[in-house]
Formats: C-alpha cells, sequence, structure tokens
C-alpha cells in the first residue's frame, strides 16, 4: 500500500521569492480570504514565533488573525508583510494578465 501525506506549501516556500511570488498570486488569483490564508501559510514558512515578533503580535494572536475566519486588520497584515520582506503594491487593473 502506499503511504501518502498531506501537501505543505509552507515547506516549499524556501527563499523570499518563493513568498513574494506566492502572495501576488494569491492576490491575483483570488479573494480577501484567500490572501489572508497565504499569508499565513508564509508566516509558517518562516516561523510563526518569529514573525510575530518582527510584527509586534504574540503568536496566539496572529494564529488567530491569519487563520480561516480570521478577519485581521490592515494594520496586522501591513506588518506581517513587512516582517516577511514583503510589501502591498497597488496596481492597476490593466496591469493584470487575465
Amino acid at each position: 500500500m502506499v503511504k501518502t501525506r498531506r501537501l505543505d506549501i509552507a515547506e516549499l516556500l524556501e527563499t523570499d521569492a518563493d513568498i513574494a511570488e506566492f502572495l501576488t498570486e494569491a492576490v491575483r488569483e483570488g479573494s480577501g480570504e484567500n490572501f489572508i490564508h497565504a499569508l499565513g501559510i508564509a508566516a509558517r514558512a518562516r516561523g510563526m514565533s518569529d514573525i510575530a515578533k518582527k510584527a509586534g503580535v504574540t503568536r496566539a494572536s496572529l494564529y488567530k488573525s491569519l487563520s480561516l475566519g480570521g478577519n485581521p486588520e490592515f494594520e496586522t497584515i501591513s506588518r506581517v508583510c513587512a516582517a516577511l520582506g514583503v510589501r502591498l503594491v497597488p496596481e492597476t487593473m490593466a496591469a493584470q494578465t487575465v
């Protein structure tokens, strides 16, 4: 019998470029909730405790904010992005490939 294990995307996010590309695609392809979930995956890839410390929030608060159904404030999202070494940059809708 073949054994399988659940794929954890966080394990594949090895570089800053990987995280930036992952979050960019999450923004382009999904809803705000999808982006928050992707931000949580990226934070897990870098270590929740480290990201929480850099973002100035508790680890428990970060888990709660970035969990499915979490509703983080923009300030939290911005701080987590900064802790991950990325920033949110608006672009025109025409710049997106359809």
